[in-house]
């Protein structure tokens, strides 16, 4: 079953994760766990990059699902181009989508996902509204793409 990326969906982020030659297994592509990698690495390098880094103590962001569609198979050497977008918000959760690409083939979508996100208070273990602290930051995104590397 593929799942679909919705149209309505918003450019927050975009970073360049190197395809190592440890990413591949003995069938000689990258292994399908390494792509919900790749997306982490993203997710995570856009809520560092906004200050949303989760606070054990505190408050923070927790993936409750995952998903992602395998398009085509990435091979090492090269480089992925993924694109972060945010979709729905709620008052507590919010969903994630990604594109991944090979930078020396841009045009071509090689794999695609997401993930809904609860914004959880770690100490008592349950969801909580967004600050509005955060909401605002989540909200913000999506200005011009900043590359980054890893």
């Amino acid at each position: 079953m593929k799942l679909e990326l919705p149209a309505e969906k918003r450019l927050v982020h975009e970073i360049v994760v190197p395809i190592r030659w440890g990413d591949m297994d003995a069938m000689g592509h990258v292994n399908n766990t390494i792509y919900f990698r790749y997306m982490e690495i993203a997710r995570l390098d856009w809520f560092f990059g906004m200050g949303l880094p989760a606070d054990p103590q505190g408050e923070g962001p927790v993936i409750v699902n995952a998903f992602c569609n395998f398009i085509r198979q990435f091979e090492f050497p090269g480089d992925v181009l993924v694109r972060t977008y945010v979709g729905t918000m709620g008052k507590t959760s919010f969903d994630t989508f990604h594109e991944m690409l090979r930078t020396d083939d841009p045009a071509t979508v090689y794999a695609n996902g997401g993930a809904t996100i609860v914004w959880v208070d770690f100490p008592k273990q349950k969801s909580v509204p967004m600050s509005d602290h955060a909401r605002a930051l989540i909200e913000a995104a999506g200005g011009p793409p900043r590359l980054t590397s890893t």
